[in-house]
Protein backbone atom coordinates (compact mmCIF):
# COMPACT_ATOMS: atom_id res chain seq x y z
CA UNK A 1 0.00 0.00 0.00
CA UNK A 2 1.33 3.47 -0.59
CA UNK A 3 2.38 5.54 2.31
CA UNK A 4 0.39 9.19 2.75
CA UNK A 5 2.54 11.80 2.12
CA UNK A 6 3.25 12.37 5.91
CA UNK A 7 4.76 9.40 6.66
CA UNK A 8 7.19 10.09 4.00
CA UNK A 9 8.89 12.64 6.47
CA UNK A 10 11.57 11.80 8.81
CA UNK A 11 10.15 12.11 12.14
CA UNK A 12 13.26 11.98 13.66
CA UNK A 13 14.59 15.53 12.35
CA UNK A 14 11.24 17.38 11.88
CA UNK A 15 11.27 20.55 14.40
CA UNK A 16 8.66 23.14 15.61
CA UNK A 17 7.72 25.03 11.96
CA UNK A 18 5.72 25.73 9.59
CA UNK A 19 5.69 22.66 6.79
CA UNK A 20 3.62 22.02 3.56
CA UNK A 21 2.14 18.71 4.01
CA UNK A 22 0.75 18.12 0.64
CA UNK A 23 -0.85 19.70 -2.52
CA UNK A 24 -3.96 18.38 -3.50
CA UNK A 25 -5.01 20.14 -6.52
CA UNK A 26 -5.76 23.81 -5.27
CA UNK A 27 -5.56 22.78 -1.51
CA UNK A 28 -1.89 23.16 0.32
CA UNK A 29 -1.84 21.10 3.56
CA UNK A 30 0.21 23.16 6.29
CA UNK A 31 1.51 20.91 9.26
CA UNK A 32 1.85 23.06 12.12
CA UNK A 33 4.39 21.77 14.12
CA UNK A 34 4.09 23.15 17.88
CA UNK A 35 6.07 20.03 19.32
CA UNK A 36 9.61 18.27 18.13
CA UNK A 37 7.53 14.25 17.63
CA UNK A 38 8.92 11.73 19.79
CA UNK A 39 10.37 13.46 22.46
CA UNK A 40 7.56 12.71 25.02
CA UNK A 41 6.26 16.48 25.15
CA UNK A 42 3.01 16.11 23.77
CA UNK A 43 0.14 18.45 23.86
CA UNK A 44 -2.21 17.45 26.12
CA UNK A 45 -5.75 17.51 24.86
CA UNK A 46 -7.29 20.71 26.25
CA UNK A 47 -4.55 22.55 25.04
CA UNK A 48 -5.14 21.12 21.66
CA UNK A 49 -8.78 21.64 21.81
CA UNK A 50 -8.27 25.08 23.54
CA UNK A 51 -5.79 26.45 20.35
CA UNK A 52 -8.54 24.47 18.30
CA UNK A 53 -10.85 26.99 19.18
CA UNK A 54 -9.40 29.98 19.32
CA UNK A 55 -7.16 29.32 16.10
CA UNK A 56 -10.37 27.93 14.01
CA UNK A 57 -12.13 31.39 14.91
CA UNK A 58 -9.10 34.32 14.39
CA UNK A 59 -8.30 32.24 10.93
CA UNK A 60 -11.38 32.31 9.76
CA UNK A 61 -11.72 35.65 10.29
CA UNK A 62 -8.38 36.54 8.77
CA UNK A 63 -7.32 37.75 5.31
CA UNK A 64 -7.60 34.14 4.12
CA UNK A 65 -10.58 33.70 5.55
CA UNK A 66 -12.54 32.35 2.12
CA UNK A 67 -9.84 30.01 1.20
CA UNK A 68 -9.50 27.77 4.76
CA UNK A 69 -10.92 24.95 3.91
CA UNK A 70 -9.93 23.33 7.80
CA UNK A 71 -8.05 23.48 11.18
CA UNK A 72 -7.43 20.57 13.62
CA UNK A 73 -4.99 19.11 15.70
CA UNK A 74 -3.04 16.45 14.85
CA UNK A 75 -3.37 12.98 16.68
CA UNK A 76 0.03 12.58 17.48
CA UNK A 77 -0.21 15.89 19.86
CA UNK A 78 2.85 17.47 18.27
CA UNK A 79 0.86 19.88 16.14
CA UNK A 80 -2.09 21.02 14.13
CA UNK A 81 -2.82 21.07 10.48
CA UNK A 82 -4.15 23.93 8.36
CA UNK A 83 -6.05 23.47 4.65
CA UNK A 84 -5.84 26.62 2.74
CA UNK A 85 -7.29 26.87 -0.81
CA UNK A 86 -5.22 28.66 -3.33
CA UNK A 87 -2.34 29.16 -0.63
CA UNK A 88 0.15 31.48 -1.02
CA UNK A 89 2.86 30.38 1.51
CA UNK A 90 4.52 33.30 2.96
CA UNK A 91 1.17 35.05 2.89
CA UNK A 92 -0.30 31.70 5.02
CA UNK A 93 3.07 31.93 7.36
CA UNK A 94 2.21 35.74 8.09
CA UNK A 95 -1.54 34.89 9.10
CA UNK A 96 -0.21 31.86 10.89
CA UNK A 97 2.25 34.14 12.92
CA UNK A 98 -0.95 37.32 13.13
CA UNK A 99 -3.36 34.02 14.47
CA UNK A 100 -0.84 33.22 17.10
CA UNK A 101 -0.04 36.56 18.51
CA UNK A 102 -3.65 37.20 18.91
CA UNK A 103 -4.37 34.00 20.54
CA UNK A 104 -1.29 34.66 22.73
CA UNK A 105 -3.14 38.60 23.84
CA UNK A 106 -6.20 37.02 23.68
CA UNK A 107 -8.82 38.60 26.14
CA UNK A 108 -12.34 37.75 27.66
CA UNK A 109 -14.09 34.50 26.69
CA UNK A 110 -12.78 31.28 24.71
CA UNK A 111 -14.82 31.30 21.56
CA UNK A 112 -17.10 28.17 20.98
CA UNK A 113 -17.61 27.46 25.12
CA UNK A 114 -21.02 26.73 25.33
CA UNK A 115 -22.70 23.17 25.60
CA UNK A 116 -24.84 24.41 22.68
CA UNK A 117 -21.61 25.62 20.47
CA UNK A 118 -19.08 22.33 21.69
CA UNK A 119 -19.13 18.92 22.39
CA UNK A 120 -16.60 19.05 25.16
CA UNK A 121 -17.14 22.69 26.43
CA UNK A 122 -15.66 22.23 29.59
CA UNK A 123 -12.42 21.25 28.56
CA UNK A 124 -11.45 24.24 27.20
CA UNK A 125 -8.95 27.14 28.79
CA UNK A 126 -7.56 30.37 26.73
CA UNK A 127 -4.63 30.25 29.38
CA UNK A 128 -3.71 26.86 28.05
CA UNK A 129 -3.88 28.05 24.53
CA UNK A 130 -1.97 30.87 24.98
CA UNK A 131 1.07 29.37 26.76
CA UNK A 132 1.39 26.95 23.77
CA UNK A 133 0.63 30.14 21.23
CA UNK A 134 3.62 31.77 22.90
CA UNK A 135 5.72 29.14 22.93
CA UNK A 136 5.04 28.26 19.20
CA UNK A 137 5.62 31.64 18.42
CA UNK A 138 9.04 31.91 20.32
CA UNK A 139 10.28 28.36 18.27
CA UNK A 140 8.97 30.56 14.87
CA UNK A 141 11.43 33.30 14.83
CA UNK A 142 14.23 32.20 13.18
CA UNK A 143 12.12 29.18 11.47
CA UNK A 144 12.78 29.86 7.88
CA UNK A 145 12.73 26.42 6.78
CA UNK A 146 11.19 27.17 3.16
CA UNK A 147 8.34 25.26 4.46
CA UNK A 148 9.86 21.91 3.54
CA UNK A 149 10.33 19.14 5.84
CA UNK A 150 14.25 18.84 7.20
CA UNK A 151 15.84 15.94 5.36
CA UNK A 152 17.26 13.12 8.11
CA UNK A 153 19.82 10.97 7.13
CA UNK A 154 17.87 8.00 4.75
CA UNK A 155 20.33 4.93 5.79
Amino acid sequence: MKKIASFEADHRFITPGIYVSRTDGDITTYDLRTRKPNCGDYMDNRTMHSVEHLFATYVRNSEIAENVVYFGPMGCQTGFYLLVRNADNETVRWVVLETLKKIASHTGEMFGNSEIECGNFRNLSVEDAQRECARFLEDLKNDRNNFEYPKGDQK
